[in-house]
């Protein structure tokens, strides 16, 4: 999986580091401390956008009670019956095929 740190991603957003860390923390999308430094993982971010749907799937983990780091493992844990992972799923704006894995999981 390719991550980028948090300088990338917001010159790929075009916004600036803090308005990134205040999208890590309003849960738009997730980041993960990796040998110290807070990483996006890079299928997250669409070109200049954050990949469509992908924080309200963030939403239906976290009510389902996944902590961010279950939600980050589940979105990179292959699934056959997509095939590939959530995160690859979403990136390929299939995002309603895992809204509802996802929804399946907290009911």
């Amino acid at each position: 999986m390719d991550w980028l740190n948090v300088p990338d991603v917001a010159d790929a957003l075009g916004v600036p580091v803090t308005r990134v860390r205040q999208m890590i923390r309003d849960r738009t999308f997730l980041a993960r401390r990796i040998d110290g430094v807070l990483k996006i993982p890079a299928l997250f971010i669409d070109g200049n956008t954050v990949v469509k749907g992908l924080p309200g799937l963030l939403t239906l983990l976290a009510d389902a009670g996944f902590s961010d780091d279950e939600a980050l493992d589940w979105m990179f844990r292959e699934d056959p019956s997509l095939p590939g992972t959530p995160a690859a799923a979403m990136a390929a704006n299939r995002g309603k095929e895992v809204r509802r894995r996802a929804q399946a999981l907290g009911f």
